[in-house]
């Protein structure tokens, strides 16, 4: 018995997992609101229970952890009714892309920053006062 509870246990982590993160592409949030899932008070209810997923002790499993911020705005009805214009989901698509390609850039110069500074603490302290 207690098998059977740990694999459906496993079983329901893992598609909650997988169903949070399609949560992150906007063009899958279109077309859950233009099938009117999200006008659902069970769907609604059960997006309100996923917010658990915004703990540490679940977060660290995301891939996507955009997912999360999308998982708060579809607890507002206004948001909800929003995406079943295929424009909306166009523009949050590429706010996504925007703030990706930016994090990205800026990610970089802090890698290349860091390298820099770490190869200057490794330079001989002696070199650098003795002419």
């Amino acid at each position: 018995m207690e098998s059977k509870q740990r694999t459906a246990g496993k079983d329901r982590f893992q598609s909650e997992l997988e169903f949070i993160q399609c949560l992150a592409n906007p063009n899958y949030l279109n077309f859950l609101a233009q099938r009117g899932y999200l006008r659902e008070k069970p769907f609604v209810n059960y997006l309100k229970y996923l917010l658990y997923w915004k703990e540490p002790e679940y977060a660290k499993f995301l891939k996507y952890p955009h997912c999360l911020h999308m998982l708060e705005l579809l607890q507002y009805e206004h948001f909800r009714k929003e995406l079943v214009n295929a424009q909306c989901a166009k523009f949050i698509d590429e706010q996504q892309l925007l703030h990706w390609q930016h994090y990205s850039r800026k990610r970089t110069r802090l890698q290349q920053a860091l390298a820099e500074q770490q190869q200057q603490q490794q330079l001989p302290h002696g070199n650098a006062t003795a002419k």
